[in-house]
């Protein structure tokens, strides 16, 4: 491949190393141009102070004093992209435009159009794997068809990694850096967030290149604890890094490479390979969500799209309750509390709060989902709808319907000392370790004693555990006999 002049759009990739489409464009290219489009269709809709714009904007200026390190620099637009991209590249007279694949649906039709727009023009539309190690039709059954089950997955995602072991190779740009195309003295400074119509504010965890790898720096030297302390959310367990995969602020072949070395110098414990397997578990959700895109509306299992959610205006409140963390379920409420104030939420609270929202309040999986899409710092569709049908029971290799969590139970188990509670609802402070899990068990005395008036200063449960699920037994036994 050979091309003049080439144009690196960034997408969900910003970053300057170990980068696919820039790698491909500054081999092949006497000059290479950069831009990010701070996507209107995309932006418009959200709040104003949206945390994930500020960690955007926070990155954006990484990738662009890297650049500029590097001797290029990143041109940042705003509008709709096949609108801007079509024009900027007849404006810098490119050949082609370079991008790392995105698998959800409105991106591949998105890409599709950039293509055919780009095609009228006589240019190239370019891409390449990148957020992925291996894409939908990479990791096969022995029948060439896709797999539906996790763990047969991972062990033929790890047999295939161990017969391509190129596959992790890096994708440099330092020694290629020549072909950037240099800033002009009048190309303009990055817009400030209240240009592109933000509220100011910072980013909500460290963030660009930089930030990814201060995270993963301090998550290396705890890896070997990370297949006990991921199910802890009072304990700082977990690598903070999937806002950084999301936005591509790393790289997925620099982590799975960091994992797999780490288990062959034993370095990293029994918790390098449960970490991978986490890791993988992104590719197999990237898989699914790209050979079935109807599931962004439908569930993987068909036969349960005839699920009788309940609805209606007592649904609604019950919904309300939820996402404003107060059920009356202090784990629940907790994780709640921290998603909406932070835009963080512990996996295991993820499947908590979805199992509560799904199997105790009878509400569709889509309505939370939706609302984890407006919330969570590092929301990617395929990971996102992968979890809730999980725990919805509706999705691929999902938790056995019957199979329902208590939530009391969980927090029992998983915050024995009611840490991770006191922290996020500080109306229970007081309560001892026995009390916080199921305060409407204590007495009132005690609760009042404590400064707790349940109704008042904390709620009463929404619903009863027990009879919830009895009613959620009864719904999806409707949809087993249903199916035979």
């Amino acid at each position: 491949m050979n091309i003049s002049n080439s144009l690196v759009w960034f997408r969900r990739d910003l970053r300057a190393f170990d980068h696919a489409a820039l790698h491909r464009a500054l081999t092949s290219s006497n000059c290479v141009y950069c831009v990010f489009v701070y996507d209107s269709d995309i932006l418009d809709p959200l709040p104003r102070d949206d945390r994930r714009v500020r960690f955007i904007h926070a990155s954006l200026a990484s990738l662009d004093a890297e650049l500029r390190r590097l001797g290029g620099h990143l041109i940042v637009r705003q509008g709709r992209p096949l609108e801007v991209i079509p024009a900027l590249a007849t404006e810098l007279g490119v050949d082609a435009v370079l991008v790392c694949a995105d698998y959800e649906p409105e991106a591949v039709e998105r890409d599709a159009r950039m293509n055919e727009r780009l095609a009228c023009d006589g240019r190239k539309f370019l891409s390449f794997k990148d957020q992925v190690i291996f894409e939908q039709d990479e990791v096969l059954t022995l029948a060439k068809g896709p797999f539906s089950v996790f763990t047969p997955y991972k062990n033929a995602w790890l047999k295939r990694l161990a017969s391509m072991p190129e596959t992790l190779a890096a994708y440099p740009v330092d020694p290629y850096a020549h072909a950037f195309a240099p800033p002009s003295p009048d190309t303009p400074a990055l817009p400030s967030l209240g240009e592109i119509g933000f509220e100011p504010g910072d980013p909500p965890l460290p963030a660009g290149m930089e930030g990814a790898e201060q995270l993963f720096e301090g998550f290396i030297a705890q890896m070997a604890d990370y297949g006990r302390a991921r199910d802890f959310p009072a304990e700082d367990g977990t690598s903070r890094l999937s806002t950084h995969l999301r936005f591509g602020t790393t790289s997925i072949r620099h982590l799975v490479r960091t994992a797999r070395q780490m288990m062959e110098n034993g370095a990293g414990g029994s918790g390098a390979s449960v970490w991978l397997s986490e890791l993988i578990w992104r590719d197999f959700y990237s898989m699914i969500l790209a050979r079935n895109p109807q599931l962004v509306t439908q569930s993987f299992k068909p036969a349960f799209d005839a699920l009788a959610w309940e609805s209606g205006e007592e649904a609604d409140e019950l919904f309300a309750a939820w996402c404003e963390g107060r059920t009356g379920y202090p784990l629940v409420d907790a994780a709640m509390a921290q998603l909406n104030r932070t835009g963080f939420m512990h996996n295991r609270l993820r499947m908590v709060t979805a199992s509560f929202l799904t199997k105790d309040l009878g509400i569709d999986w889509r309505r939370g989902e939706r609302y984890f899409a407006l919330k969570l710092n590092d929301y990617e569709l395929a990971s996102n709808n992968g979890g809730w049908q999980w725990a919805a029971s509706t999705g691929c290799d999902a938790q056995p319907w019957f199979r329902i969590f208590n939530p009391i139970t969980q927090s029992q188990r998983f915050d024995a000392h009611g840490e991770f509670i006191r922290e996020w609802v500080p109306a229970l402070e007081r309560l001892s370790a026995k009390e916080i899990h199921a305060p409407w068990l204590v007495a009132d005395e005690v609760l009042a004693d404590k400064g707790v008036v349940l109704g008042r200063d904390y709620p009463l449960p929404v619903v009863e555990h027990d009879v919830a699920r009895k009613r959620t037994l009864e719904r999806f036994a409707v949809v087993k006999k249903a199916t035979g």
